[in-house]
């Protein structure tokens, strides 16, 4: 097999840190289980606009089209948070997302027994909770247009337009289903038929795909409802899939169950051979340079990239596991700290989890 092309793409705040965690992970996996790798490091968000003027220049974004994925950590902060500016870090991932066809952003949300007391959730309704939120990523409110200020009635308003393609609804929602055929094979669809010609839209359709996988079990329900019923019963549900500004909220909050967004990888993932991973968390300018950022989110989303880009399942468990027995060892980073826990930096969390990958003849 080729060498694997990765671009690195450290970001702002915190995510330098994190990213070096991340490929120090990626790195030590590849010795044991392959691919070879062969890795480009780029800047993208608020670094680059202070040094190149726009958040993702041309160059960095070819080197992302030509590679077979990218590792990003967190972009943005306050130093950027000028509504006059011409430009946002967020754009940067933004355009590479659009750019690279990158659809469908995955959120596998797991709570770990380990940490079960560090959910806001009683343990008894949060332990166990394993589910995936499948989100549309480059339709809806976030992309339609017109999006522009204009006069209403003689006074200032705004305009915002979502809009869906058929073919954009009907590839996310296999995309669901192509994940829950590997988990408890069980597809929820979140809409709000009730309120929106859109959400009329989104569950006519998404009911038509679910006719193509009958072994699968499909329901669907209103978005709200299932705000509500996500705190409830955590436990229930195995993939969902929603558009795009619905995922946005629902995945945030469904990562408060595990006890820190620090906890919480991502995919973001198209038809073709791109994908992009990235921790779920912020660039928490507050806590730079500090050591104590927790890497697991980063080093879980390359445990993602070995399944899902390297064709590596048996990788990707063997980081998942090893993460599993650094926190059963009682190896905690601040944010997700308790009682008797052992406190570690962001380092030491990495050497941990590390020191824990098993190659696969001792597996």
């Amino acid at each position: 097999m080729r060498d694997a092309h990765v671009v690195v793409i450290p970001g702002d705040g915190i995510g330098p840190e994190v990213v070096s965690s991340g490929v120090e992970v990626l790195y030590r996996t590849s010795e044991l289980y392959g691919p070879g790798l062969r890795l480009t490091e780029r800047m993208l968000g608020g670094g680059s606009i202070d040094r190149f003027g726009e958040p993702c220049t041309d160059e960095v974004f070819q080197d992302a089209l030509d590679a077979d994925t990218v590792l990003l950590g967190a972009v943005g902060g306050p130093k950027w948070d000028d509504a006059q500016a011409k430009f946002t870090p967020e754009e940067g991932v933004l355009r590479l997302r659009s750019g690279l066809g990158l659809y469908a952003n995955v959120r596998p949300v797991r709570v770990y027994d380990a940490l079960v007391g560090q959910s806001p959730l009683r343990s008894e309704i949060v332990r166990g909770t394993d589910l995936v939120i499948v989100r549309e990523l480059t339709g809806g409110l976030y992309f339609g247009e017109p999006k522009e200020m204009r006069m209403v009635g003689g006074e200032p308003a705004a305009v915002d337009t979502l809009l869906y393609r058929r073919s954009e609804v009907e590839r996310i929602v296999r995309h669901a289903f192509g994940w829950a055929s590997g988990r408890r094979r069980k597809v929820l669809s979140v809409d709000k038929f009730n309120v929106l010609i859109s959400g009329r839209f989104w569950r006519d359709i998404a009911t038509e795909v679910a006719g193509e996988y009958p072994g699968i079990e499909f329901s669907t329900m209103l978005a709200d409802s299932f705000a509500a019923a996500l705190i409830q019963r955590p436990t229930d549900w195995d993939v969902v899939v929603t558009e795009n500004t619905f995922g946005d909220f629902l995945s945030d909050e469904a990562g408060v169950f595990t006890g820190s967004l620090g906890m919480l990888p991502s995919a973001s993932l198209g038809d073709g051979s791109h994908a992009l991973y990235e921790p779920v968390h912020g660039s928490a300018p507050d806590i730079v340079g500090e050591r104590i950022a927790n890497p697991i989110a980063t080093i879980l989303s390359v445990a993602m990239m070995f399944r899902h880009s390297f064709g590596k399942p048996e990788a990707a468990s063997a980081i998942e596991l090893a993460v599993e027995q650094a926190l059963n060892d009682g190896f905690r980073t601040r944010d997700i700290t308790e009682p008797d826990a052992y406190i570690v930096d962001t380092e030491s969390m990495t050497e941990a989890i590390i020191a824990r990958i098993e190659g696969p003849k001792a597996r």
